[in-house]
């Protein structure tokens, strides 16, 4: 019997964790959906090896004392659209916060996990931002699939496409949307969506340096270095940072 897309990621997964002198096992978020999470993962033979309890060596090694631009280069997945919304803000003449929002909005997206990612994104960068870009990013997502004419923003042609013409979002969505319109800041989250929806120009190049001066401002970097600060979210962190960690 031919082998399933899932088993032939599994088999190849499992023969890369074979040239290592580590074991690796996956957290259940990682396969939930593509397998039933009640159902327990075999054991792999153990052979005397240990298992993974720090930097997976499949992975570039990170700093001691990781920076913000030390995730983008090394665990986060491609960010040119963060990096053109980023810009597109600037170009648009928007306050830095905003500007440094719409460069973070996405970065749940990037290197953590995607739904309810602007949520996720806001938590993680709570403890190292003005209040008001955390709440931004936060309901950047809820704003998302909701039209404002009055700032040039449409439903997304996109979201037709992923999700079907008839899609509806979540109650819980709706009510975030409801209570996002009446709040001081909802001018700031859905400028976050005006720079989002335009930032996916497959020809325009951005490097992230171009924001040092923004992040250097507006993100306040710990001294130990993200994931070892005794944050709200530095487990957040060092779970991006060591992704493939036991317990």
């Amino acid at each position: 019997m031919a082998m399933t897309s899932l088993e032939r990621a599994e088999a190849a997964e499992h023969a890369m964790s074979q040239e290592l002198d580590r074991i690796v096992v996956k957290s259940v978020i990682y396969t939930s959906g593509e397998r039933d999470p009640r159902e327990p993962l075999p054991r792999q033979p153990d052979q005397g090896k240990l298992y993974m309890m720090g930097h997976d060596p499949r992975l570039p090694r990170m700093p001691e004392k990781p920076t913000l631009f030390d995730f983008y280069k090394y665990r986060f997945g491609p960010s040119t659209h963060v990096l053109q919304s980023a810009r597109l803000a600037r170009k648009n003449g928007v306050d830095q916060k905003i500007v440094l929002a719409c460069l973070l909005h996405d970065i749940s997206v990037n290197g953590f996990i995607r739904g309810d990612h602007g949520y996720w994104g806001a938590q993680l960068v709570e403890p190292y931002v003005d209040e008001e870009v955390s709440w931004a990013i936060r309901h950047h997502q809820v704003l998302r699939f909701f039209a404002d004419e009055s700032y040039g923003y449409k439903y997304p042609d996109s979201y037709i496409r992923l999700f079907g013409a008839d899609y509806t979002p979540d109650p819980y969505v709706q009510e975030a949307y409801k209570r996002a319109r009446e709040h001081k800041w909802y001018e700031t989250s859905r400028l976050i969506t005006v720079n989002d929806l335009y930032a996916f120009d497959p020809n325009a190049l951005v490097e992230l340096e171009e924001f040092t001066d923004v992040v250097g401002r507006h993100f306040k970097q710990p001294k130990e270095g993200l994931g070892f600060d005794h944050s709200p979210s530095a487990h957040m962190w060092r779970t991006i940072n060591y992704p493939t960690k036991y317990l």
